[in-house]
């Protein structure tokens, strides 16, 4: 454990600009804020909430550069107060407390991971909401031509477009659950357990700082009488051994969490393929799987027209891999 006697100086909070300037209780625009605005619906809120993090975790490392700060003044002020006990126990209280900062810049390092995962979930989001725009479109279009033209031979083409819009949004609806569950998962594990660290870490050094306060002499002195010499100097640095000592030997104690991510066997393409079997089985078609949703019969229009079952197993490979390739890029 080293005490540092430079601090750079990267607070956010530092401007060239007066805070007098700018008018208060006036919104501001950023570039931010209108690439929130052009995020799709299904991702807008997530985008939000990772947003959100981004200045908590800037507010967590502001706060330990500003305690590493405070340590210092503290052991320059003890050091100007010319009293010997007073300038030691200032000083190894100062190693102790900008300790305390630094798990703060820790664990802001953990939350960029944890807000890093969130970002996965959000990218999946954007890439699902393409399909489900794709479907309501055909859906529409459908509708349409059935109200102003019900013997148009355009309805054969847009049903079988309909099938693979279909077909591409439940996998990546398939996806997406998948997604958002284990990464979620992931990302509040890593969370829980920065903060549990920081938490029983902080407790440590907090334990050891309360021992150096037993080796100041408080008790009051006659005025004109000398104090007494200061002779805990070497029980002080062993207290800032122990400290280092453990922190070193601090080992994780939270329960892991279990996952099942990892052994899940049904593939989005087994997915859609039991969905094509049940639906062809039954004569029409479930437009999602939500609640609320009404069969739609989609029988195609004319006897050469591929079923159902045929068009799906035919789109189910390419809609997946289209899936899995969008979500990594």
């Amino acid at each position: 454990m080293r005490w540092r006697t430079h601090f750079p100086s990267r607070n956010r909070s530092l401007s060239f600009r007066s805070k007098k300037d700018s008018a208060p209780g006036r919104y501001r625009f950023s570039i931010g804020t209108f690439r929130g605005l052009q995020q799709p619906e299904l991702s807008r809120k997530l985008f939000k909430l990772i947003k959100a993090e981004n200045t908590a975790i800037g507010a967590y490392e502001s706060a330990g550069r500003e305690r590493v700060s405070i340590a210092s003044q503290l052991s320059d002020w003890g050091e100007s107060t010319e009293d010997e006990a007073v300038s030691d126990i200032s000083d190894k209280l100062g190693v102790l407390l900008a300790e305390i900062g630094e798990q703060e810049d820790l664990f802001a390092q953990s939350l960029e991971d944890y807000r890093g995962l969130l970002k996965q979930i959000r990218n999946t989001e954007t890439s699902v909401q393409p399909t489900r725009d794709q479907r309501a479109k055909i859906t529409d279009e459908i509708q349409k031509l059935k109200y102003k033209e019900p013997t148009s031979t355009k309805l054969v083409t847009l049903e079988q477009e309909l099938v693979r819009a279909e077909a591409q949004n439940l996998v990546a609806e398939a996806q997406l659950t998948n997604v958002t569950r284990s990464k979620l998962k992931e990302a509040f594990d890593i969370h829980t357990a920065a903060v549990i660290e920081r938490a029983e870490k902080q407790i440590i050094l907090a334990r050891h700082a309360r021992r150096l306060l037993n080796f100041l002499d408080d008790s009051p002195i006659v005025p004109g009488d000398p104090r007494l010499a200061y002779e805990h100097s070497a029980e002080a640095k062993q207290v800032l051994e122990d400290a280092e000592i453990d922190l070193r030997s601090w080992e994780r104690t939270v329960e892991p969490i279990s996952s099942g991510a990892a052994a899940t066997k049904e593939t989005p393409d087994g997915i859609l393929a039991t969905a094509a079997e049940e639906s062809d089985a039954g004569g029409a078609e479930i437009v999602g799987e939500g609640p609320g949703r009404e069969p739609r019969d989609i029988s195609p229009i004319g006897e050469d027209a591929p079923s159902i079952k045929q068009e799906k197993e035919a789109i189910a490979p390419e809609a997946s891999g289209a899936l899995q390739a969008e979500s990594q890029a």
